[in-house]
């Protein structure tokens, strides 16, 4: 059996905006982007999108969504459904996809798979059966490079799950809708990696990962190798947790949980807390809508206080405050080191320029004389690195290669690349 099982949250895209994959209904009003990062903190381990564009300009859209949902989701994202040529595989993956699929029902797709492998890889190929008559040719594609199976069957059965477990080949299964029974029955098969669902937009995932867990499938859920007895609590009997937001670590608020608080929060994946003044459980959010999603929980070296790292929708302060920690006592100025922080602060100082320029600007010079010109800076840039370079004194190494990024900078401005988007393409290799 694969270790820690799959799901995969699964719809297409029209128009811009969320379809369900069984009828072609459009089943989500909201932010098509907002979706999917809720499946991100909602338990998910994936995305299965499935492109229904019918014109060129409705695909490009897509495209240019599945970049976003690669910027803002935590979760990988397989991505296919309409491709004509390579050229369509290698927007899918040059946007952010972990993987392309090719339908099978398309015969240039099935001629086209090698090629696709060849170029990219064949980690990033997989293989889309809409149904089970295709399954007498998995062989066949995996031959041509495709590693994962997907079978698109709209009402799957047990009947046709022992057909898939009869291939050799490594599957994701769509169908299942809300039978728990088939759901369990599916995963428990060996050469089933995954099951694709299209939930509502509402149902955590990890209440469903937790009814799996019971049956004892394994599947990817929060766990905690030191047990609450281990921690060291306050008089009344809890432990303090500072909240940082786990993208800028910024502090957003600071709480307590009691031991049942502690096992919700790792049950469901939302910061549960106990609230002192109403002496009962709380979860943030459950009121405002301001929920937070767990990414990381930490124990300090004595054992009593939790550092969590959470996505934190909306405002984490009652106040309306981005932060509990709003108010300044002291400060004293320093020097701002963080390298991520300086550059992202550098960043959107050129992005301002770009936005209003501003008279006599070198940055709005760049910007005016347009790309050949940011190209031939970079270029000046990185020569002068390499003669710098040569030169026993590092300062010169310093000033060149400071400058080479203020002038990349401006390049990733001029083509709408974000810092989170370089951070995030080095973190996945």
């Amino acid at each position: 059996m694969l270790e820690h099982k799959k799901l995969i949250a699964g719809f297409g895209i029209r128009e811009g905006k969320a379809v369900r994959l069984e009828d072609g209904q459009t089943c989500y009003e909201e932010n098509l982007l907002t979706l999917t990062c809720f499946y991100g903190d909602s338990g998910a381990d994936e995305l299965f999108l499935y492109d229904m564009s019918e014109s060129d300009e409705d695909h490009e859209r897509t495209i240019g969504l599945m970049k976003e949902i690669a910027r803002l989701s935590d979760i990988p994202a397989i991505l296919g459904g309409r491709v004509r040529r390579l050229e369509d595989v290698k927007k899918y993956l040059y946007a952010g996809a972990k993987a392309a699929f090719l339908d099978v029902s398309l015969d240039e797709n099935v001629d086209l798979m090698k090629e696709a492998a060849d170029r990219f890889g064949d980690d990033k190929i997989y293989a889309y059966l809409p149904d089970c008559s295709y399954l007498e040719r998995t062989k066949e594609y995996a031959q041509l490079g495709a590693t994962v199976m997907i079978l698109g069957d709209a009402e799957i059965t047990e009947e046709k799950l022992h057909a898939v477990s009869d291939c050799e080949e490594t599957f994701l299964v769509t169908g299942c809708g809300e039978d728990a029974a088939l759901f369990a029955f599916a995963l428990m098969m060996e050469n089933v990696e995954g099951l694709v669902g299209s939930f509502d937009g509402e149902e955590n995932c990890m209440d469903l990962k937790q009814d799996l867990k019971a049956l004892g499938i394994e599947v990817d859920t929060f766990e905690s190798p030191v047990s609450f007895q281990q921690f060291k609590l306050n008089e009344a009997g809890l432990i303090p947790v500072i909240t940082q937001d786990y993208r800028t670590g910024e502090v957003l608020m600071l709480a307590y949980m009691n031991e049942e608080a502690f096992y919700e929060t790792l049950k469901t994946g939302c910061m549960t807390y106990y609230s002192r003044s109403r002496k009962s459980l709380w979860r943030k959010g459950e009121t405002s809508g301001h929920y937070q999603y767990v990414k990381s929980l930490s124990l300090d070296c004595d054992k009593d206080t939790l550092l969590a790292k959470v996505n934190q929708i909306g405002t984490a302060c009652h106040t309306g405050a981005r932060s509990c920690f709003y108010q300044n006592l002291v400060k004293k100025e320093y020097q701002e080191s963080n390298p991520l922080k300086v550059f992202e602060e550098v960043f959107q100082v050129i992005l301002d320029r770009k936005s209003n320029p501003k008279e006599g600007s070198y940055t709005n010079y760049l910007f005016d004389k347009g790309l050949d010109k940011i190209l031939k800076k970079l270029g000046e840039e990185s020569t002068e690195i390499v003669i710098a370079a040569k030169n026993p004194n590092p300062e010169e190494v310093k000033y060149e290669i400071s400058d080479f990024l203020y002038h990349m900078m401006v390049l990733m401005a001029y083509k709408g690349v974000s810092w989170e988007d370089i951070t995030r393409e080095l973190s996945n290799r």
